[in-house]
């Protein structure tokens, strides 16, 4: 089955066929470094990350750029409001960006590059619009005429009408329309700026993205261009005109767009105290709860972050540990082929319909659980089987395979060891059960909790595993 993907510009599934396969070229707006990433940029640097580890492991050779928007109003504005250099507050928060990267264990993109690495590249692309008639200089800024580009709206599917209507037209602007957006900004003083043709000055930001993605995928024609859905307009439709007024060509074949995350049914925001960075989200859930939280919903929806949900999503979990440690205690010392059992191919293949489906991640979630309900049903039911062990193992090896190489967890190993007090604890629990004393098993389960290990009751008695 071919993958289909969901075509923001043409608002209908499509089928994925890049412009030269196996190659993929792939482009993701990043962040901008003015404050610390919170979990909603987390959101948008994970799902990509699992569209990128899928196509990879269905064959494509991806090419991944994600660029860093170093140079920006709201980076000047920081930089003021600390009695910083923008450039000292641009490469704090790229190291706290880089920190957050690996915290979460999401690679980093095959290149990253910085808007200002590439401003000669920004002039030369304004020069070659101010040529063609699409972009005019006045005052030492540079703006692009929007009704120059006949296709103006076709990402956002405003009309120009529309548009004119809602935007609010600036006092003692330059601009020759309302709906003109800036490619270059003169600096003030006291702002980094860059010689040009048209004075000392800096980029827009959405010039920014057209260039780098297009220099660093070496390509007019992206595979695919990603970001949330708040870059629709007017971000991605203002990178499409300046990019495909100046080449001639479709700038991008498929454009993805996530939905957008919420804190208890409010957008994130500082002022109402619902604002969670990466560090304080991982200072209370682990980077595994993190992104299963993330799976429970397909990318294109929006989703609300709850701490009923984070609970949820630790349970969740605890289905893969469990078995985890069941079968490793089943597989102990014992040398063991492993063996295709009919159900575990059936839950592969839903796994792998469900992320050809747009990536579809609740239902492939919904197939590694049925591949954990079936094969904890043959542990409990199946041990004359004989080839009972092979299967158990394949299933398990089925599992952490799909859930490491396409979503990313297990990454982190977990202790392999445990100390001779928390083998004591364990003991004394069992001798707890075994005297019947419940209270004191229930109270020995809690301070094990406590200590990073969860203990399971079950037929071939107790189990355990670290949280």
């Amino acid at each position: 089955m071919a993958i289909q993907i969901y075509n923001s510009l043409t608002k209908r599934k499509e089928e994925f066929q890049p412009l030269n396969p196996p190659i993929v070229k792939m482009y993701t707006c990043g962040v901008t470094v003015y404050d610390r990433c919170h979990i909603g940029h987390a959101r948008s640097l994970y799902v990509f990350e699992v569209m990128r580890r899928y196509l990879q492991f269905r064959g494509f050779k991806v090419k991944f750029v994600r660029n860093i928007t170093d140079v920006d109003d709201k980076i000047i504005a920081k930089a003021v409001e600390t009695k910083k250099t923008s450039q000292e507050v641009s490469e704090e928060q790229i190291r706290f960006y880089y920190q957050d990267l690996e915290a979460l264990n999401i690679s980093k993109a095959d290149e990253e590059p910085q808007a200002t690495q590439d401003i000669p590249e920004m002039i030369k692309h304004i020069q070659g619009l101010i040529d063609k008639g699409f972009a005019y200089a006045v005052g030492g800024d540079v703006y692009f005429h929007v009704r120059a580009f006949k296709d103006y709206g076709k990402l956002s599917g405003q009309s120009i009408e529309a548009m004119v209507e809602a935007v609010r037209i600036e006092k003692d602007s330059h601009k020759k329309d309302p709906l003109d957006f800036a490619l270059w900004k003169a600096s003030q003083e006291g702002e980094p700026g860059w010689n040009s043709p048209w004075g000392k000055g800096r980029p827009g930001w959405h010039i920014e993205c057209s260039c780098m993605s297009m220099k660093h995928l070496q390509t007019q024609t992206l595979d695919i261009h990603a970001g949330g859905r708040d870059l629709i307009f007017p971000h991605h439709e203002n990178e499409i005109a300046q990019s495909e007024s100046l080449t001639g060509k479709t700038f991008v074949r498929y454009w993805l767009h996530h939905g957008l995350l919420t804190m208890n049914g409010q957008k994130m925001s500082k002022s109402l105290g619902n604002f969670v960075t990466i560090p304080q989200a991982l200072a209370q859930y682990t980077v595994d709860e993190i992104k299963m939280f993330f799976l429970f919903s397909h990318y294109a929806s929006g989703i609300d972050f709850t701490d009923e949900k984070m609970l949820e999503a630790r349970k969740v979990l605890s289905k893969f540990d469990i078995l985890f440690w069941k079968a490793a205690e089943l597989l102990k010392d014992k040398d063991v082929e492993p063996f295709q059992a009919d159900f575990i191919s059936t839950h592969k293949q839903e796994f792998l319909e469900a992320m050809d489906d747009d990536f579809n991640t609740p239902k492939a979630l919904a197939a590694l659980f049925n591949l954990i309900s079936d094969t904890n049903k043959l542990i409990d039911e199946n041990q004359k089987d004989p080839h009972y062990l092979g299967v158990i193992y394949h299933a398990v090896d089925v599992l952490e395979n799909l859930g490491r190489q396409i979503f990313g967890l297990f990454l982190k190993e977990k202790e392999k060891e445990l100390t001779d007090d928390l083998k004591q604890l364990l003991n004394d629990r069992v001798a707890a059960r075994r005297a019947k004393n419940f209270k004191r098993s229930d109270e020995l389960r809690e301070l094990l909790k406590s200590k990073g290990v969860a203990v399971e009751d079950g037929k071939s008695g107790q189990t355990w595993r670290w949280i």
